[in-house]
This record gives C-alpha cells, structure tokens and sequence, in this order.
C-alpha cells in the first residue's frame, strides 16, 4: 500500500510504498476513506515534536473496517470508524477519576507498524500513520460512526473537531454571555470559534496573522477578526468594556500567543491552551501579574474528552445538522498532493486540508 512518510528533520514528506502487517489478535484493518492534515503531524515534520524515522504521518481519519484479528469484539468488517489516536486504557488513577484524557497508559503503542520498501521498520504518527491507504490499529483506536456520516466529516472528528469543542464545553464549560477571543484558526482554532457560538458566547473575537482567515472566521461564527499584532490586548479590550474577555483560547502552540492570550483576558478570566508547543518555549509571566491578576492558566489535552462517549454524539450533531463542519475545509487533495497540504499549513494558509486516499 502507499502512506506518505518522512524520513528526518525538515525533510520533505513523499507518498512511498509500504507493507502493514496482518492484524494481530486484538487488532483491525482499516481502508482509510478521508484524513485531515494536523498541525501536529507538521510539528513532526519540523521537529517541534521529536518523533522516530522513517515516520508514515496523520493521526485524523475515518473509513472502513475490512479485517479483524482474533478476539476483536468492538467492530466487525464493513463497519464505517473514526481512528482514535489516545484510545484511554480505562484501568490507571486517571481513567478511574473519569479523566481518560489524562490516561497514563493513552494512546496507541509506539512500536514500528510494517516496513518500509527498502525493508526498514515504519514507525507510525500517535501509533496510526493515517495518511496512507490503510492503517492496522488496536481494535481500541477505532471508534464506530453511523454509516452516512460522511468520512470527510468523520475524519475532522477524531483530532481537530473533538479537540476545539472539548476545549469550549468540557475544559473552560463556556457560558451564554461569555466573551471569548480565540488566537489561531486553525482547524482546532475554527472548531473553538464555533463551539463558542453556539455556547452562547458574546462577543466571539477571531484573531490570526493572516487576514486571508477573516472570511473563514466569520463562516465558523465569529462576531469579529482581528489581526493579530503588538496592539491585540487594546483591540480586545475595546470590545469588552476596557477589561478583556472572559475566556482566551489559544490554538497555537507559542509562548508569545499565550503571552498575548493572556493580556487579552480580563481579571479573573481563564487562559485555556488548546496548541501543542515545543518544550523549550517559555511563557514568561512575573509572580506579581499572577496574583494581581487572579487569571487562570490551563491546557485542554485533547478537549478534555472522552473519545468513545463524544465522537458519537458529536457525528449526531453532524447529522441533524447542528455542528457545521464546511467552514473547517479549504481544501481537498489525493494521497500525492498531501505533501503540498504540508507546505500550505506551513505558511499559514487555508484551514484543514482533507485526503481522499
């Protein structure tokens, strides 16, 4: 079958030939049908996230289960699946404190998946390498979804999707009235932007360094875009009785935009980063702003979800046409232009690319 792999730092990524495995007991086949590229597959490809090669990319994908290993009960051949890449182990401290997001034991095993043409093991983004034509998972990685959902919808579900309203009904529990600015429209960035709006929230303030998201923005639900600069705390505050809004979101990953995001938050308010940073980036914050401020910090991993309890009600919501996904598409590509989507998410541009394999 053919994946889309890169083989180093900075390296660009290129479809090849690969070989998967049967199923092991316990595990599942599945023919990817749609996959969405993440900005975390990109921090694999830069090297913001250290990651092992050669590395076959994606982790956001649905499509059909078409073989099951011995034992497997949770999915049978045919059925349409949303890949999960944090399937919780339901047995450590966190599971049992219903914190499955927090899992000890989350996530797909880190081991080789199948080898490469040239024979070498193939090491798999968050243990699914979903950016190929099929992926062999444990049977927990996959998620069952009505059938007519569409796959491009199903796909956004699994990372970008889960991640953004998570973040808005589970992490921060916005209210009605609430003001809100989120930094970063992303496909994370967009599904907050949304989520928010249909929380209720008042006004819904969109902000990136491009101003080619403004018309997206405003599709997902935003009240306003602003673009972001030196002068974002005074803008947003402008807009919300000179104090900042209730609740900031920031979907970047950067020390300078959660900086931001938290100068744009009013006294009291709540800072929720929901983007994936690299390690050595600091926030710098003085003890005196901390405890004059009285704001709150605090990350959303994964949407603070249970995956196997929201994606389903989440593809309900798709369904009876309470949770728009269009605006969250900008492009549509095969497994050969995948690479291209890459060099786009890179410059900023566009929301989330999905792949029909």
């Amino acid at each position: 079958m053919r994946a889309l792999v890169v083989r180093g730092v900075g390296e660009p990524p290129r479809v090849e030939e690969v070989e998967l495995p049967a199923p092991a007991p316990g595990e599942v086949r599945v023919t990817v049908r749609a996959a969405g590229v993440c900005h975390s597959d990109l921090s694999m490809v830069n090297g913001t996230v250290a990651a092992p090669y050669p590395l076959a990319l994606g982790h956001e994908a649905a499509g059909v289960v078409t073989e099951v290993g011995a034992g497997v009960t949770r999915v049978a051949s045919g059925e349409h699946v949303v890949l999960n890449w944090a399937p919780p182990c339901r047995r450590c401290w966190y599971c049992g404190r219903d914190e499955p997001w927090l899992c000890e034991q989350g996530g797909v095993p880190a081991v080789p998946r199948g080898r490469t043409a040239a024979g070498e093991p193939l090491h798999v983004t968050l243990g699914l390498g979903a950016l190929a034509e099929e992926v062999v998972v444990p049977e927990a990685a996959v998620i069952p979804v009505p059938a007519e959902l569409p796959f491009e919808a199903a796909a956004l579900l699994g990372c970008a999707v889960l991640t953004g309203v998570g973040a808005v009904r589970r992490t921060a529990g916005v209210a009605r009235g609430e003001s809100v600015v989120v930094v970063g429209l992303g496909g994370v960035g967009l599904s907050v932007v949304g989520a928010a709006r249909a929380a209720g929230a008042d006004p819904v303030l969109a902000v990136d360094v491009s101003s080619t998201k403004a018309k997206l923005a405003l599709a997902a639900g935003a009240t306003e875009f602003l673009l972001s600069d030196d002068t974002l705390s005074r803008a947003v505050r402008e807009r919300t009785g000179r104090r900042g809004v209730d609740h900031a979101f920031e979907c970047v990953g950067r020390g300078d935009t959660i900086r931001a995001a938290w100068r744009a938050t009013r006294r009291g308010g709540t800072v929720t980063v929901v983007g994936m940073g690299a390690k050595d980036d600091v926030v710098p914050l003085s003890a005196l702003e901390i405890f004059h401020s009285a704001r709150t910090l605090r990350s959303s991993v994964y949407g603070s979800s249970d995956p196997d309890r929201d994606v389903p009600a989440l593809a309900r919501s798709v369904l009876d046409g309470t949770l728009d996904l269009a605006p969250l598409i900008t492009d549509r590509t095969d497994l050969d232009g995948a690479a291209a989507a890459f060099d786009r998410m890179a410059r900023g541009e566009g929301a989330r690319t999905v792949v029909v394999p």
